[in-house]
């Protein structure tokens, strides 16, 4: 099968992701600055969340540009993914509406970090498939920054029962971290066009 099914399908669950996330977040009730002000945790927690989302579907689009062709693995392996993504409405409205207490920031860590271990499971599962000449085994090797990023998840669980600002600085730093994306795809495959 063509990679190509995998990103439209990937595509239009990530979409009504975020779209279940937007329309978990209700306007106040009194038309007040005061009151607009009070539901400033819910916005924070669906901007961080809406960049987190940001980062899995430009970082799939890049990995399924240098992807030929998909099988059963994969297609699970993506599944997978989508499953934990498909989480962070729930775990990003209990956060904006709980802030301040450990339970909810410690699941919106740990679903993160199922998210990353998740998608590492792809890019091994591609990886496999493709063979280890594949432009994948190049681009994705080395990976300094997925490293960084779990052990900044597995950290930010615990620390959410220690001090919740620890754990929220931890998930904040690894969506600054992922921001700009990863551009070893994007050189690979400028170089093999040139």
């Amino acid at each position: 099968m063509k990679s190509g099914r995998l990103e439209a399908f990937s595509d239009g669950v990530l979409a009504i992701v975020i779209t279940i996330m937007v329309l978990e977040m209700k306007a106040p009730e009194e038309i007040t600055l005061e009151s607009l002000f009070s539901v400033w945790p819910v916005f924070i927690s669906y901007l961080l969340s809406f960049i987190y989302l940001g980062i899995y579907w430009n970082n799939h689009h890049h990995l399924m540009q240098v992807t030929e062709k998909v099988n059963g693995t994969i297609l699970w392996a993506n599944l997978h993914l989508l499953f934990w993504l498909s989480l962070i409405p729930f775990s990003t409205s209990w956060l904006g509406e709980n802030y301040s207490a450990p339970l909810p920031v410690a699941l919106y860590g740990f679903i993160l970090l199922m998210s990353a271990i998740a998608y590492r499971i792809l890019e091994i599962a591609l990886i496999r498939y493709h063979g280890k000449e594949h432009v994948l085994q190049k681009a994705l090797n080395k990976g300094k920054k997925e490293l960084i990023s779990m052990v900044l998840y597995i950290i930010s669980i615990p620390a959410a029962f220690i001090n919740i600002w620890l754990a929220l600085g931890c998930i904040v730093f690894v969506a600054i971290l992922w921001i700009v994306p990863e551009r070893k795809i994007e050189n690979l495959i400028k170089e093999k066009n040139e």
